[in-house]
């Protein structure tokens, strides 16, 4: 069982979310580019050096919910009941995330980003770090039995599917449709058709017969 956080932690957490606060109500408030750390530090109370202690650069205030993204996926597959299957799983931690992504209020954090392109450049670095960590709890989980390819094509498609859901007018169904194809494509690693089987296995002799030429 996970021990609740110290008080210095629990300080420490604190800290961090009245910076990312402090900071998303300055980006609304003036603009983005409008808006230093110095000024977001002055804001917030805390030294420049403490603000960096917490985020890497001005971008990664704007994803103060980065790090516990990345981890509620990896979770969804390493915390999984014994035989539980997978995809479900998954589909479950995406349909909440974009929930709270997509709930009342949410719209001009979203414009902000879309109208930044350095924020649009974080934030298609940051997705495909998620993705790489999420194939990696893949591929390392033996009952799944999956190769490193396969596993980062399927976490691909899962981070893809946060973004594509987060944007489509019924979010929920979007969801369930992307899931239904993201299901179809886990299926085919597991159980590959006769004649998907016998293609390869001609791609394969193939490949022998040219190398040996």
């Amino acid at each position: 069982m996970t021990e609740p956080p110290g008080r210095r932690e629990r300080k420490k957490a604190a800290t961090r979310q009245k910076i990312a606060d402090t900071a998303l109500q300055l980006f609304r408030e003036r603009g983005y580019d409008e808006v230093g750390i110095r000024d977001i530090a002055a804001e917030a109370d805390v030294a420049v050096t403490t603000l960096f202690s917490h985020f890497a650069s001005k971008e990664a205030l704007v994803f103060d919910q980065d790090r516990d993204f990345e981890q509620r996926l990896t979770r969804a597959v390493t915390d999984r009941a014994p035989h539980e299957p997978l995809i479900p799983a998954l589909r479950h931690q995406i349909r909440a995330l974009v929930r709270h992504c997509t709930a009342d209020g949410t719209a001009p954090f979203w414009l902000m980003i879309d109208e930044t392109p350095a924020l649009r450049k974080y934030e298609s670095s940051m997705r495909l770090r998620h993705a790489e960590s999420l194939a990696t709890a893949i591929a390392a989980d033996p009952d799944l039995a999956q190769t490193p390819t396969a596993a980062r094509t399927i976490a691909r498609f899962v981070i893809d599917a946060f973004s594509l859901a987060r944007e489509a007018p019924d979010p929920d169904a979007a969801v369930d449709e992307i899931f239904r194809m993201i299901e179809a494509a886990w299926e085919v690693t597991h159980h590959p058709s006769p004649v998907q089987g016998a293609t390869t296995a001609r791609e394969t002799k193939a490949d022998r017969a040219g190398s040996n030429r």
